[in-house]
């Protein structure tokens, strides 16, 4: 029995509706329970899909091929404009498979919810009411493929602990595909972003600050928690542009645990070109900094100081660190050089060094590492253009938020994936216009004003690459307890 239809209308109806209230469980599907396998939990999936026609199969692929395969799986589509939904109905229907775990039962369907301008929080709180009386919520990517064990491990931990809410896979890209030079290049500084991010929330317990909505298991008793403390009528709510950092830090406050595994994996879809990284980059980090923020904006009160924000509050530091040494020590140098003042020392090769040297231990610890990650992390210059490239979407995230101006950052991504837009190119325009602004003002200034501003400017850079060299080096030396990312 597959469903595969549109939205509700006068003229069209779905063939599996939606439950009608927040405690329903739709009878269709509540059939599917009585067929599962003789777990102890009962796992509901729900893979939210937006125009993941290249991809869609390959999930669905990977998720009947795990070891505990979901015991339902419900493929929401929305806002489509290509395939997907046809291409998903191929797998729609009853499957039996043959794992290590022995025969299990899942039946996959396929729901076209058509315009919805909820987007992907939309279609998650219709996959959500479509398996709240599952023990726990499987959240799939459109373009996410998943390890074989992936979902037992995630179970497995899950059922370990009461306290857990909710746990992630640990991220990666699969690179072999990727074609182009700039594509390859921008998907290994994604793969290292990722490693990094990981291997922090690896070694601060585990737990995670982030329940990323690429594969994650959530608990529904903890879900159902949150929706009650927070006065909600579904758990993931629209407020956000991050929907999942902020369902992350609910659970959190509901009390429960957020945890990332530290052996269920999984590739996810990365950002081949730089307007589409650019616009995915400027959309989380301007949706963090709203969660960080004091004050309210808009239906989100910001929590600066929860416990989940803490790795958010040290990367955009180190992002402000990174972007003023570099700026000063650019601007000092020509500076020092116009006037025939700059003296080499070998002791600033000593930052590049080290940071080459962490780059390349990031590198060791991904467990997939091939050739081009060591050559990403060794050679240096993919690595600093890669930061600069960083430091943009940062500038950028931090002006849109503090300009006030509202934007649908959603739809600017959309429109970036599909080749639009060119608001990616401001922060080059911007860095020209502020180097020939400062060279001009640098040459209009005197001598003593310029001996001056060298004489202060220089020990202030050197303090301040002191500091983050010796952060550098802490991380560094820093035991990796035997986690692999």
């Amino acid at each position: 029995m597959a469903y595969s239809g549109q939205r509700p209308s006068a003229s069209t109806e779905l063939s599996a509706p939606l439950p009608a209230g927040p405690s329903a469980l739709a009878d269709d599907f509540a059939a599917v329970l009585e067929n599962a396998t003789g777990h102890r939990s009962t796992i509901g999936c729900v893979i939210p899909a937006y125009n993941e026609e290249e991809s869609i199969s390959a999930v669905l692929q990977s998720l009947l091929a795990q070891t505990r395969v979901p015991d339902v799986i419900h493929v929401v589509v929305n806002n489509t404009t290509d395939a997907t939904v046809k291409i998903a109905s191929q797998f729609a229907g009853p499957h039996e498979i043959t794992t290590d775990l022995g025969q299990q039962f899942t039946e996959v369907f396929v729901h076209d919810i058509g315009q919805n301008p909820d987007k992907k929080v939309g279609a998650l709180n219709y996959g959500y009411a479509l398996v709240e009386g599952y023990d726990y919520l499987l959240g799939v990517d459109g373009d996410t493929m998943a390890d074989p064990h992936a979902v037992e491990y995630l179970e497995t931990e899950a059922m370990s602990d009461s306290r857990i809410g909710g746990i992630s896979a640990i991220y990666s890209i699969d690179d072999r595909p990727i074609k182009g030079l700039v594509a390859k290049f921008l998907i290994a500084g994604q793969r290292t972003q990722f490693a990094a991010f990981n291997l922090q929330n690896l070694l601060r317990g585990r737990n995670m600050a982030v329940l990323g909505g690429q594969l994650s298991i959530f608990s529904t008793t903890a879900l159902r928690q949150v929706m009650t403390a927070n006065h909600q009528t579904s758990p993931w709510v629209k407020d956000s542009e991050v929907e999942d950092s902020l369902l992350s830090l609910q659970i959190k406050s509901a009390g429960y645990l957020t945890k990332i595994s530290p052996f269920a994996r999984a590739d996810v879809g990365g950002m081949t070109t730089l307007r589409g990284y650019d616009a995915q980059q400027v959309k989380w980090t301007y949706g963090s900094i709203e969660l960080m923020w004091p004050g309210q904006r808009g239906d989100t009160k910001g929590q600066p100081f929860h416990p989940n924000l803490r790795l958010r509050w040290w990367e955009n530091l180190g992002m402000l660190t990174n972007l003023f040494v570099r700026v000063a020590f650019l601007s000092l140098l020509a500076g020092s050089l116009s006037i025939g003042a700059f003296i080499f020392s070998p002791l600033w090769l000593i930052p590049p060094v080290v940071a080459t040297l962490l780059n390349l231990r990031v590198a060791y610890s991904m467990k997939n590492r091939n050739g081009r990650d060591i050559a990403f992390a060794a050679l240096l210059f993919p690595a600093e253009i890669f930061m600069w490239i960083r430091i943009s979407h940062f500038l950028r995230s931090w002006t849109r938020f503090l300009s006030r101006k509202r934007v649908d950052n959603w739809a600017m991504q959309a429109r970036a994936e599909r080749g639009g837009g060119s608001a990616h190119w401001m922060p080059l325009v911007l860095l020209i216009a502020v180097i020939v602004a400062m060279g001009a003002i640098w040459s209009m200034l005197g001598p003593g004003v310029q001996s001056t501003i060298l004489w202060i400017g220089w020990p202030v850079v050197g303090i301040v690459t002191v500091l983050q060299t010796l952060g550098m080096v802490f991380k560094l030396l820093r035991r990796h307890q035997g986690y692999a990312v």
